[in-house]
């Protein structure tokens, strides 16, 4: 289809290669590459969103692209730290959201066009201007192991995402009282000193009698509430105990390093300095004269870091402009050109912005390298232990499931095959078992159980497991010894919010002789000042509070709170200054403004719209296979319990 394309062009830039690189696998990595979502092989289905199944091999492809992309920014990426960060997950979300939204495209007749896709193509892949030509452009996505009918599909389905999203938000609009009231809330500002007092920094005394502990509980009978709870006999294969069991011969550790090299290269690293100049008041001519006079004495020998702790004006001046081994990325375009220019050791010239002028320094160069396998040997031999131990423990749990099914008794099953069986002990719904379970995925499948009835097969992040449900204890009122610990603690909180108030009220009363920050030194307070408070900004400890937020904007100069209660104490604030706006400043960013409020609108509207359509349109996750093809992913990155 893209004939037009077929012209012989130059080489590319080497900086244009790696932007068009990062942009494909930013596509791959948030969208999938691996053809149209819905082109599941068999009954190997993760996800079901309405019309659509999904394969776990897409799932997996996305997962590993996600966190190859995160390893990039995190050296010491592990399993910990991907479950963390909740990567899983948001890959699955994101995977969901996509398939609804071309669903939703599709049913309303919204597509791509060949005449679009070449368009985008045109615009994406350029030098100096002009399309970099077929051949060039097939061979960048070679080297980046994509066909070009699977990226052009991935291009089309985004083109189509970019579409329904400006379909579905295209009513948006707003009032003027609106867009001057947005306008007020991101551009006036409060300067105010505050006090506050944290209720777990009060001391009692004296401890709560009987009688008080009876009468509180009477009082708040309401919020002591005993919920729904079961309990289940279990066995459980913890995947780091099987691994025990795991021997291992040479030939295999080398037949997977032969077969997965990729997995054990390393990318290129490079490390960045910068010396930041700024225009500001001093003039470009000025400017430009530091600069080269600063040039003049790197060559004559003078330390980088030196001059940049002396003369740089960005964020890395103290560190001695160095911005490491990737947050040079987030320098600007011609920065990154000329930096990919520079070997090991040089320095670029003047470069010159509207702003400002920069110098850069490569500190460090080394070219990508495989490890060899005696490098990687260990992390090959924890990655085979791991999946021969879920191998394993997977057999071990369907035989076992086999004879708990034929038998009606996992007990009488685990029994017969000698293995432990346990009791989970009564469980709330997601409530974790710590050493196999912490997440809550075992007492999440319990409240799916009738009584009686064994499971299929759990999958948690450590492990493999089944139970059989034997109790089901109903929600119901709480007697006092149940929950006395909790309403001793109620009954504590209240006590120090009643004292923690009774001083922030001495301390009011005391405003008009002495100063706020004297008298939180009296009283042993925390003394806080905020320069330029904003609505919905976040402040220190009390954390975002439209109550401050009222009071900022509303109390005269000078004028002090009534104490302000908040989530963990109470807090006093005294208005310093105000930062009003004018008509007059609001008519000079109007436009400005209006694409702000349009485009926050849209969003939040967007956000609403996708949570009705993930109703709509449903979605259904086989949980098993989700956690299975986790551990399978996770098992790669080694730091697990």
């Amino acid at each position: 289809m893209l004939k037009a394309m077929r012209k012989n062009i130059k080489s590319l830039a080497p900086f244009l290669w790696i932007v068009i690189a990062a942009f494909i696998i930013t596509i791959f990595a948030v969208w999938g590459g691996a053809g149209r979502l819905g082109k599941a092989r068999g009954s190997n289905i993760l996800i079901k969103v309405g019309k659509e199944k999904i394969s776990v091999d897409i799932y997996n492809q996305n997962l590993r692209n996600r966190l190859e992309a995160l390893r990039r920014d995190f050296e010491d990426l592990d399993s910990k730290l991907i479950q963390q960060l909740n990567i899983p997950q948001q890959v699955l979300d994101q995977i969901i959201q996509r398939s609804i939204l071309l669903q939703t495209a599709q049913n309303m007749g919204i597509d791509a066009s060949d005449e679009e896709i070449r368009s985008e193509i045109f615009s994406l892949f350029q030098r100096d201007g002009k399309f970099i030509g077929f051949d060039e452009y097939q061979r960048i996505l070679d080297i980046n192991r994509y066909t070009v009918s699977k990226y052009e599909e991935s291009l089309r389905e985004d083109i189509i995402r970019n579409k329904i999203i400006k379909v579905i938000t295209a009513g948006i609009t707003f009032t003027p009282e609106e867009l001057w009231e947005n306008y007020k809330n991101r551009n006036e500002s409060a300067k105010m000193e505050y006090v506050i007092l944290e209720m777990d920094k009060m001391e009692l005394k004296e401890e709560s009698t009987k009688e008080e502990i009876q009468k509180y509980f009477e009082k708040n009978k309401e919020k002591y509430k005993i919920p729904e709870k079961r309990e289940a006999t279990f066995v459980f294969f913890k995947t780091e105990d099987i691994k025990k069991e795991i021997e291992l011969a040479d030939s295999e550790i080398e037949k997977y390093y032969k077969d997965n090299l990729p997995q054990f290269k390393e990318p290129e690293k490079m490390k960045v300095s910068r010396i930041y100049l700024p225009y500001e008041d001093k003039g470009e001519e000025f400017i430009a004269g530091k600069a080269q006079d600063i040039l003049e004495k790197i060559k004559s020998g003078e330390n980088f870091g030196i001059l940049a702790k002396k003369n740089s004006k960005d964020e890395k001046a103290e560190e001695g402009g160095d911005w490491g081994l990737f947050e040079w990325k987030s320098l600007s375009s011609v920065e990154q050109k000329e930096i990919e220019q520079l070997s090991k050791g040089d320095v670029s010239g003047a470069i010159e912005f509207e702003d400002g002028i920069s110098i850069l320094k490569v500190t460090e160069k080394e070219p990508p390298v495989t490890n060899s396998l005696e490098e990687v040997k260990e992390r090959i031999k924890s990655i085979l232990e791991d999946q021969k131990a879920r191998e394993l423990a997977e057999e071990r749990i369907r035989r076992l499931e086999r004879g708990a099914q034929k038998e009606q008794s996992l007990e009488v099953a685990a029994q017969i095959i000698g293995l432990e069986i346990r009791k989970t002990g009564l469980l709330k719904e997601r409530e974790g078992i710590e050493d196999i379970d912490p997440s809550g995925t075992i007492s999440t499948n319990l409240f799916q159980l009738e009584e009686r009835e064994i499971s299929s097969p759990i999958y948690t992040y450590m492990g493999i497991g089944i139970v059989q449900l034997k109790k089901i204890e109903l929600p119901r009122q709480a007697d006092l010894e149940e929950v006395k610990d909790e309403v001793k603690e109620g009954l504590l909180d209240l006590k120090k919010k009643e004292k923690a108030l009774k001083k922030m009220k001495q301390v009011k009363a005391e405003l008009k002789r002495r100063n706020l920050e004297d008298l939180a030194e009296k009283y042993k307070l925390e003394y806080y000042t905020a320069d330029e408070h904003k609505r919905e900004q976040y402040l220190s400890i009390i954390g975002q509070n439209s109550k401050v937020d009222q009071l900022a904007f509303s109390l005269s100069l000078q004028e002090t709170s009534e104490p302000l209660e908040f989530e963990g104490g109470y807090a006093m604030i005294r208005l310093l200054d105000r930062k009003n706006i004018s008509q007059e400043d609001f008519e000079k960013e109007k436009e400005k403004e209006i694409e702000n409020l349009l485009e926050m609108k849209k969003n939040r509207f967007f956000h609403s719209y996708m949570i009705k359509l993930r109703e709509e349109i449903g979605f259904n996750i086989k949980s098993d296979l989700f956690f299975k093809t986790i551990s399978d992913v996770l098992s790669m990155y080694g730091g697990q319990n």
